[in-house]
């Protein structure tokens, strides 16, 4: 919700001042940035490198927001790096996830279920995507939700700064995402002529 209702006042405050600076940078190349801090974030999660986790978290975010401005910046959004977008996306929330089960691995129930909630998330997200014709200003239709990348973030930042809540976090976070997946759905199938 927060990417729904902030991102245009973010984009404007923070993301267009800096986008000159990257007017000849690849989107792609950002892309793959976003990937590489989220693995290293991961890496830092396990090695208890807490301050560095968090830090290579918001990098990765930075570069994820960054990707796609500069594509529509230089006229080339295209659907492949759309697809490379969301695949980074996926892989960044799965290492995160790896991390905090490497360090946490009395909890494996709880990083089991947080994986299922994002694998039911995202194919709501896919398979509402095909149906509903793209209105907005990404390459795909973009259906908000109860949790969004900016929600999953934070999420993932408390619990790598307070593990000993990492059970409730990782429950807020599954129900969260399970509540995006299910809202979704229940407003698809409220369309006319679907």
């Amino acid at each position: 919700m927060i990417d729904h209702h902030l991102r245009k006042s973010f984009q404007k405050k923070v993301i267009d001042p800096i986008l000159p600076n990257f007017s000849k940078v690849s989107p792609s190349l950002l892309t793959i940035l976003a990937l590489i801090s989220g693995i290293l974030c991961s890496i830092m999660i396990v090695y208890g490198f807490l301050f560095w986790a968090i830090f290579a978290l918001i990098i990765s975010g930075l570069f994820d927001v960054l990707d796609g401005s500069v594509a529509r910046l230089q006229g080339c959004a295209s659907a492949k790096g759309s697809v490379l977008d969301i695949t980074s996306d996926r892989l960044v929330e799965f290492f995160i996830i790896l991390g905090l089960f490497i360090r946490s691995p009395e909890h494996g129930l709880a990083f089991f279920i947080m994986l299922g909630s994002v694998l039911i998330c995202i194919t709501t997200f896919l398979v509402v995507g095909i149906f509903i014709q793209n209105e907005g200003e990404k390459s795909f239709h973009y259906s908000p939700g109860v949790i969004e990348r900016t929600e999953a973030f934070i999420l993932f930042g408390l619990m790598i700064v307070f593990p000993s809540y990492l059970v409730v976090l990782t429950f807020i976070f599954s129900s969260l995402i399970f509540l995006t997946g299910f809202v979704r759905l229940f407003e698809f199938f409220r369309l006319p002529n679907r």
